[in-house]
Parts: C-alpha cells; structure tokens; sequence
C-alpha cells in the first residue's frame, strides 16, 4: 500500500526553540504506529501539524498526496488530548453535530457502540465519570470512516478495564486500508496491538522500527526498547 502520511524535513519552532527538528517520515496503509517518546518530545506538535492545527516553519506534511488543508482534514479523525465537547451537551446532541459535520460519519455505528457499552445517548458529558467520557470521544472519533485516525493519549487517566475496551474499539472499528497514529505514555498497555513505533525525543526521531523486527530479531519489547533507549 502506499503512503498515507509523508513527513518531510519537518521543523517547527517555539521562541526559537525546535519542537520539532527536521523530521522525515512515512505512514502506509493498513498499519498501527505508535507515537512514543517522553514528555516535551514534541509529540503532541507533531499531531498538531499534521491535523493542520500548526504551521511548520520548515518541511512538508502530505496526506494522501495532498498537503495540508481543507481536504485533507476530510480524510483525519483526530482525538486531542483533552476533552473538546461542551460538558453540558447530551451525547445525542453531540451525534447530531458528528452527523451533520462530517460526511463519512455513521451514525448508526455510534449508537451501536454505545449500547454494547451501556451508554445512555440522553446523558450529558457532566455526568459522566471521566473514564465514560473517554469512551465517548473515542466512539465518536472512530465512527467516522477516515483514512487516518490520529489519537492523543487515548487511554491515560482510564482505569485498566475502560483501557481494554478503548483498544479493542480502536483495533476493530478502522478499516484495514486506513492508518492509525497513536500517541501514549502506557506503552506496555497498547503494544500489543501496534505494527510500528517512532520513538522521538527532543523532537527528533531516534528510532522507526516495526514491532515484529524488535521483537524477532532484537528480542525484546517495545517496553523494555523504550526504557533502554530512553534509560527510563
């Protein structure tokens, strides 16, 4: 499959200071990458900047051969890393907003996920425990039938059962030509389902390998790389 996502010579900066330090990068088809690296590393700029959120200051981002843009957004499902949804809106309203604002949202896919989960739509956000939000914002996100679902620390400040469910929705409810780029600190929880991890640090990629290569012919996990690349 081809690319999805190409990154190339990507810079951005803050004051002066790099985020993000000429960085190159592809994405294909069919894959699960995980985003990894500590904090300040500059994951959540580089996600940014491929949602279009940023503008670099040096580089390019493609998605599908397109840069980024109006139609390019079309084809991204992102989950940031905070909670964006008005807190006093029922989640039949906030559906009601998905349906009407995106083209390849469905709607009957939401409402079946939320009842296997036992999610009453009629609830507003306020009422709910911050790990059923959670799920909300992941149910949403993964209802639309994009090409490339981007997810921020899908699954930090959940407990370990909501953690299963949000991974499990992840890996079943994509389609196997789209990509998934997610970015955790929960390493050990996700590793599981990931093909690929870029581990960077201090805005710079210091490792692009797939799971399968670190694993088979490194022998070890994607956990214990990270701890001895990062001496965590």
């Amino acid at each position: 499959m081809g690319s999805l996502l190409s990154v190339r010579n990507l810079t951005k900066k803050y004051s002066g200071f790099p985020a993000l330090s000429n960085i190159s990068f592809d994405l294909e088809g069919g894959r699960i990458t995980g985003l990894l690296g500590p904090n300040g590393s500059g994951k959540t700029t580089l996600i940014k900047t491929v949602c279009g959120l940023l503008q670099p200051d040096e580089g390019e981002v493609l998605v599908e051969d397109m840069p980024v843009g109006v139609e390019s957004k079309k084809v991204i499902s992102y989950l940031p890393d905070s909670t964006y949804l008005g807190m006093g809106m029922s989640v039949k309203e906030i559906i009601d907003y998905f349906r009407d604002f995106y083209e390849d949202f469905e709607e009957e896919r939401a409402y079946d996920m939320l009842s296997r989960l036992g999610i009453n739509p009629s609830a507003r956000l306020k009422t709910m425990s911050k790990g059923t939000r959670e799920k909300v914002q992941l149910i949403l996100v993964m209802s639309r039938r994009a090409h490339l679902y981007i997810l921020d620390e899908p699954i930090a400040g959940v407990d370990p059962a909501a953690r299963d469910y949000i991974l499990n929705t992840i890996v079943t409810n994509y389609d196997r030509g789209s990509s998934i780029l997610i970015s955790t600190h929960l390493i050990s929880d996700v590793e599981n389902i990931l093909d690929d991890v870029i581990f960077l640090r201090e805005g710079k990629i210091v490792r692009f390998a797939s799971v399968e290569v670190i694993r088979g012919v490194e022998g070890k996990s994607v956990d214990s790389l990270f701890r001895e690349v990062f001496r965590c």
